[in-house]
């Protein structure tokens, strides 16, 4: 299975019965996470279901680094997200905007009708994080529960800008740090022999996103073929395993705050 030795820990959802489910839910300050991730290209060298390896794993490693002693659980991951953008080079799985948008909401609604003061969806895909902040709208509306998101790679940003070894650009999609997580997490998936780098073509506008790190303020649809002939953009040849445990424990730890914190704002 590809999520074998990733993805679990004693907050996951799956893996309870029901009444542990509930007991865990009437606990004070119980919170529901939702990773939200892609099933699309990321060039030659990683698989398609990255941005759900990832973040599934991220998830359980913040949860974890929470304490077991909060009353954390973690759904399985949303594993399809809304990337159209990526499916000119193939590989890719896409859900309508709508109906990823159905999905979310009705993962999260059923969930805190178990009990659940708070619910936090955590993304893994930059195509879904407008539709995240959307949708922390429309189920806080409709439920009692603190409705909140978050996108891992725009946590702890300044110090995972100290580990970087590549130039602003060099961790966008498929580049540095994403192929360092892999490497570090599944490193069976990752086809070194077809790491290269994945230079960007002209963008014609210096407002547009650059990496993960500098997303920019305008937003505008490109399919990713007039990006990278590979789908890659970045420099996945500076990624390693060392950098990747990094940027996991670093990203993980700033998760794990923000999962107390939470926590203790609804207890």
């Amino acid at each position: 299975m590809i999520y074998e030795s990733i993805g679990s820990s004693s907050a996951e959802w799956a893996g309870k019965s029901y009444p542990a489910i509930r007991e865990t839910a009437e606990a004070d300050g119980s919170l529901l996470v939702v990773p939200v991730g892609s099933v699309e290209q990321h060039g030659h060298h990683l698989p398609v279901a990255t941005d759900t390896i990832l973040v599934d794993a991220v998830v359980h490693g913040g949860s974890e680094a929470a304490g077991e002693d909060l009353p954390i659980l973690v759904t399985p991951p949303v594993w399809s997200g809304f990337s159209p953008h990526h499916l000119p080079l193939g590989g890719t799985l896409s859900l309508e905007l709508e109906h990823l948008k159905a999905v979310l909401e009705d993962v999260a609604l059923t969930g805190v009708e178990n009990g659940f003061d708070a619910v936090c969806f955590v993304n893994g895909h930059g195509g879904n994080a407008s539709l995240i902040d959307a949708v922390v709208s429309t189920v806080g509306r409709s439920t009692d529960a603190e409705v909140l998101g978050t996108t891992y790679f725009s946590l702890a940003t300044d110090e995972i800008e100290t580990l970087r070894e590549s130039e602003t650009g060099g961790m966008a999609h498929g580049g540095e740090y994403e192929t360092s997580l892999m490497l570090h997490l599944r490193p069976d998936l990752v086809a070194e022999t077809e790491v290269r780098r994945g230079t960007p073509g002209d963008e014609h506008y210096e407002w547009s996103d650059v990496d993960l790190l500098h997303g920019g303020p305008l937003s505008v649809y490109r399919g990713f073929d007039e990006y990278s002939e590979t789908g890659a953009i970045g420099a996945p040849e500076l990624a390693s395993a060392e950098k990747g445990a990094r940027i996991y424990d670093v990203v993980t730890a700033e998760l794990a705050a923000l999962l107390v914190a939470i926590h203790e704002h609804n207890a």
